[in-house]
């Protein structure tokens, strides 16, 4: 009988200590052991529109787990509410890893591209590509003239605002966030070496974004930007008009105009340099980060005059005479001619 109950308690023990191990292999299987079959770093993106099961959909699909069940208990009982964002999943997470980044909205920065863009609408479309805010979002912003008045800009200067480079913000950014870091590296780029290189020429920044936008639609040779900077400033010094046909394109707005005739230049806009004196009231474009550099570091040189090379390399001819610049202006007109441009 004594020998009956021994083996009874000893099996009973035993058969307790086999569930324990399964018990703890089970716990360790489902909140510690690495679930995801990625060999590197995964991503998922968390909007508004999301609920736990797009979220659990998001997450089989970027971090292919062998189990969902730790993640799915964890919530069950510790609780989680769903924040925007972008979240990585690494190939050592384990479920409370993952549960511990979502719950806490530990995000991963997006690399936010501003471009050099024609117009503003395009920065808004090319950010909603890049971050959960919609383009209309930021379009809004954009057309309301009491918010940009408090950023310290009009419609005309806004373009001026923005510094085209790479930055890290998180995805789930507001569209107010947004243009307050825009705001933000616009002040970064404007630092007292710049503003002094800027009061020297006897610009504003805002100016310079705005002689920078012209050189930019002038060429996109990288090499001559400070040689067409020069020129212009040049000209500004000595007061006379900038004629840039790149501002009667965006006078007409027909920026695919190929040769600029005597009608084109007498569209009545405050932005036709060939009619009104000095800079426009703002910049015709987004210039790039080298168009704002190659105005604050312009070659200095005696030319006032440029055209269009000949042999439609995207460069230029510069004069310091007006006899040199008709000289060369003949060249391209006949080269046009021989084309068939008109």
């Amino acid at each position: 009988m004594k020998k009956k109950t021994k083996k009874i308690i000893l099996g009973s023990a035993l058969a307790m200590l086999l569930f324990g191990i399964a018990g703890v292999a089970h716990i360790y299987y489902y909140f510690f052991a690495q679930p995801f079959q990625i060999t590197e770093k995964a991503y998922i993106y968390i909007d508004r529109d999301d609920d736990i099961d797009s979220v659990y959909t998001k997450i089989i699909e970027a971090g292919n787990p062998k189990q969902m069940h730790g993640l799915e208990s964890l919530v069950r009982y510790k609780g989680y509410n769903i924040k925007t964002g972008r979240y990585a999943i690494l190939p050592t997470d384990n479920m409370r890893h993952l549960h511990r980044r979502l719950s806490m909205g530990y995000q991963t920065p997006v690399r936010l591209t501003i471009g050099s863009v024609r117009t503003l609408d395009r920065i808004a479309r090319n950010a909603s590509r890049q971050l959960m805010i919609d383009s209309v979002e930021i379009a809004n912003l954009l057309n309301d003239a009491d918010f940009i008045q408090k950023m310290g800009y009009s419609k005309e200067t806004l373009p001026a605002l923005f510094i085209p480079n790479t930055y890290e913000v998180y995805w789930n950014i507001s569209a107010k966030d947004f243009m307050a870091r825009m705001q933000k590296e616009h002040k970064a780029y404007w630092n007292e070496t710049r503003l002094q290189k800027a009061q020297a020429i006897g610009l504003t920044p805002i100016e310079v974004a705005t002689l920078a936008s012209i050189v930019e639609e002038e060429t996109a040779n990288q090499a001559e930007k400070p040689m067409v900077a020069g020129l212009y400033i040049n000209r500004l010094k000595k007061g006379m008009l900038l004629q840039a046909d790149p501002t009667v394109k965006f006078s007409l707005q027909e920026f695919g105009l190929k040769r600029i005739l005597f009608k084109h230049l007498e569209v009545d806009s405050p932005y036709n340099t060939y009619k009104y004196a000095g800079l426009p009231p703002g910049p015709i474009r987004v210039p790039s980060y080298q168009g704002l550099e190659s105005v604050l570091n312009y070659t200095q040189h005696n030319y006032i005059y440029m055209c269009a090379k000949e042999d439609f390399s995207g460069t230029h001819n510069f004069a310091v005479t007006s006899a040199q610049h008709a000289a060369n202006a003949r060249k391209y007109q006949q080269a046009l001619n021989k084309r068939g441009i008109r």
